[in-house]
């Protein structure tokens, strides 16, 4: 059995704009001929980072964080600044990702890696229910979660909207899901803004990223330069300014705004690859024939890769099992990808038996059917199915190339009926 759902919401934020915001929601404060101090921006030296992980743990928060484990970069819990991949930078290409030690004592260089927030708030195995058999009666008992309330630091701007396509799924549509709702409701959000972007990023052209607008209880970015290393704060909600009451910093200066403000112009220049996405849904409905299909299909490996790194996809299924005593019986639910046979089946038989369709599928859902569903698209430009794809199948590249072959099949039609018309 696989969830689906048929949501009617409203579009997603589409415009993000770099620089300061305009008065009134962030003003500007004149206290002298030379610096400035924006409201609602603080700024906290690297020295002060510890003092501000150690604010949330005593909220009773779990910070997760990215972290190194044997060579992977994870998310992981974070109890000192230490844990963090101090130094490391990422560099990706289309299925090529590689992790680079540099001198420099950056704590959030790493941009993202194969694994998504999802894993917290929609875990990939769960157990939903669990029966018992006793004196003769089945005894139904519903696990109450054993969670801590997480804190997320390092979510980036494509992943806060990442949050947001779940936040419509899962708690905003007809159908509930009380363990996405009750781990979300609890979860405190640390923004970083990308002060660099990755070869595969591609959020720039979706108004995603590379700076956190909305979604974030308080957002950093992280500037190192002229012998400084610090982080430019923005608030975001009230336990956003709570958490920060508790932190020794002080109000950021026009001039340490500027060298933020600077650094996230630079992500988003800098991106190479892009989506356009005018006129893509009716597009690619019309283009379900699309000769191109059967080319990406002789690559594709139908590994799921993409759809497993993605920080949006949800398909998942049901798993009964029963002992084999035929005691305790249970019910779990399991992460999985519209990749797989299976995941097409339907009275006796897969209804998207080939790499072909499955593809076919996979992107025609997360540009055209997802707007839909959901109001939005299912894609946020995070670029990890680029990365993580065993033979670098690029998702923007293969709209460009289904453009391309519908025009040449346009222009080969039109062609032959001049011919035919002489």
């Amino acid at each position: 059995m696989i969830f689906s759902a048929n949501i009617k919401l409203a579009l997603p934020r589409q415009a993000r704009f770099l620089g300061l915001r305009q008065k009134g929601k962030h003003s500007l404060t004149v206290t002298s001929d030379r610096e400035r101090v924006v409201d609602k921006t603080f700024l906290l030296e690297s020295s002060q980072f510890q003092q501000f992980l150690e604010a949330l743990q005593r909220q009773g928060y779990a910070v997760m964080g990215p972290t190194l484990t044997q060579g992977d970069l994870r998310y992981g819990e974070v109890r000192a600044s230490a844990d963090l991949p101090v130094g490391w930078r990422d560099e990706e290409e289309a299925g090529s990702f590689r992790l680079i030690k540099q001198d420099d004592q950056v704590s959030f260089g790493c941009r993202v890696g194969q694994h998504s927030w999802k894993q917290f708030l929609f875990p990939p195995d769960v157990l939903l229910w669990q029966a018992r058999r006793e004196e003769g009666n089945w005894r139904l008992k519903v696990p109450a979660t054993a969670e801590p309330p997480y804190a997320f630091l390092g979510v980036r701007a494509c992943d806060l909207e990442a949050l947001e396509v779940h936040d419509r799924v899962f708690m905003r549509g007809r159908y509930l899901d009380p363990i996405y709702q009750q781990r979300r409701e609890k979860a405190f959000i640390v923004a970083v803004n990308c002060s660099k972007s990755g070869a595969t990023c591609f959020c720039a052209s979706l108004g995603t990223g590379p700076r956190a607008a909305t979604g974030f209880d308080l957002a950093l970015t992280e500037v190192l330069e002229d012998g400084r290393h610090f982080f430019l704060g923005e608030v975001g909600t009230k336990r956003g300014a709570d958490i920060l009451a508790a932190l020794t910093h002080r109000p950021a200066t026009a001039t340490e705004v500027a060298a933020a403000e600077q650094l996230m112009a630079g992500a988003a220049r800098n991106q190479t690859r892009m989506l356009a996405t005018a006129g893509l849904k009716n597009f690619l409905y019309d283009n379900f024939e699309n000769p191109h299909w059967d080319k990406v299909a002789e690559r594709c490996l139908t590994c799921g890769n993409c759809a497993i790194t993605c920080p949006t996809c949800f398909c998942h299924n049901y798993r009964d099992s029963l002992t084999v005593t035929g005691e305790v019986a249970e019910r779990r639910r399991f992460w999985e990808v519209c990749f797989s046979v299976d995941h097409s089946y339907l009275h006796g038989g897969a209804i998207r038996p080939s790499p072909r369709s499955r593809y076919r599928q996979w992107l025609t859902h997360k540009l055209a059917t997802w707007q839909d569903q959901f109001g939005c698209l299912g894609c946020v430009g995070c670029g990890r199915c680029i990365t993580w794809c065993p033979v670098g199948i690029d998702i923007t590249q293969e709209v460009r190339s289904l453009r391309a072959a519908a025009s040449l099949e346009t222009n080969k039609t039109a062609g032959e009926k001049e011919h035919g018309d002489h």
